[in-house]
C-alpha cells in the first residue's frame, strides 16, 4: 500500500514539475517575442507558492511526530499557503496590449494560476493528513476550513495591501497594526471582509471538490479494492 502510495505521489510530482516547466516556458516565449518583462513576475509567485508543497512534503517524508516540530512547521507553511491561491488575483493584470494577444496572456495567467493552487491543494491535503492523528474528523476538518479562510485573508493583504510573507520579519508591526485594525473596526472594511469571506467560500468549494476526487483515487489504490 505504502508504496502505491509513494508511487502515486512521485507521478503527482513529476506532473507539478511538467507543469511548472510548461508555465516557464510560456512567459519565455512571451519575452522571446515582445521583449518585455510584463508577466516574469509569475515566475517568483509560482516559487513561494511551492514552498507550502515542500513544506508538507518534508512533514511526511521524515514522518514528523514531534508536537513542536509539527507546530513551528506548520506556522510557516500557513505564512506562505496564501501564495497559492494568490495566483488567482494575477487575472487583474489581464489586458490588451499591443506585442501579444490577450489570449495567449489568458493562458499564461491561468497555466500559473492552476499549477500554485494544485500545489497548494496538495500541500493542504498533507497537512490534513498529518493532523489527523490529533482530532475528530470534524474537529480536523474545522481546521482546513479555517486555513482556507485565512489563506483569503493572506490573499487580501497580498494583493489590496501589497503584504507578503516575508514582512512578518521584515515589518512585523505595520503587518500587525494593519490586520488588527481591521478585526476592531471590521464595518469600516468592508472589502476586506468581502474578499476574505467570498474567496474563503470559493476555496473551500475548490478544495472539498479536489479533496473528494483524491480521496476517492486513495481508496482505488487499496488492494482489497483492486481484488473487486
Amino acid at each position: 500500500m505504502k508504496k502505491l502510495v509513494a508511487s502515486s505521489r512521485f507521478k503527482i510530482n513529476m506532473l507539478l514539475i511538467l507543469m511548472t516547466v510548461f508555465c516557464f516556458s510560456l512567459s519565455a516565449f512571451r519575452y522571446y517575442i515582445s521583449d518585455t518583462k510584463v508577466f516574469l513576475f509569475l515566475n517568483w509567485n509560482l516559487f513561494l507558492a511551492w514552498i507550502p508543497l515542500l513544506l508538507s512534503s518534508f512533514i511526511l517524508a521524515f514522518n514528523i511526530r514531534s508536537k513542536i516540530s509539527l507546530i513551528f512547521i506548520i506556522i510557516v507553511w500557513i505564512l506562505f499557503f496564501p501564495n497559492s491561491p494568490y495566483i488567482l488575483t494575477d487575472l487583474f493584470h489581464l489586458r490588451a496590449r499591443n506585442s501579444v494577444p490577450v489570449w495567449y496572456d489568458l493562458i499564461v495567467i491561468l497555466s500559473y494560476a492552476w499549477t500554485g493552487l494544485i500545489c497548494g491543494f496538495i500541500s493542504l491535503h498533507d497537512i490534513e493528513k498529518s493532523l489527523s492523528g490529533y482530532g475528530k474528523r470534524s474537529s480536523i476538518n474545522g481546521v482546513i476550513v479555517l486555513f482556507l479562510f485565512m489563506s483569503s485573508f493572506g490573499v487580501y493583504l497580498g494583493r489590496f495591501l501589497r503584504w507578503n510573507s516575508w514582512d512578518v520579519l521584515n515589518n512585523p508591526f505595520g503587518l500587525f497594526s494593519d490586520i488588527v485594525v481591521r478585526f476592531i473596526y471590521p464595518l469600516e472594511y468592508t472589502k476586506t471582509w468581502g474578499v476574505t469571506v467570498l474567496m474563503g467560500i470559493m476555496l473551500n468549494f475548490m478544495y472539498f471538490t479536489f479533496k473528494w476526487v483524491e480521496t476517492n483515487n486513495e481508496r482505488e489504490l487499496k488492494p482489497e479494492n483492486k481484488l473487486l
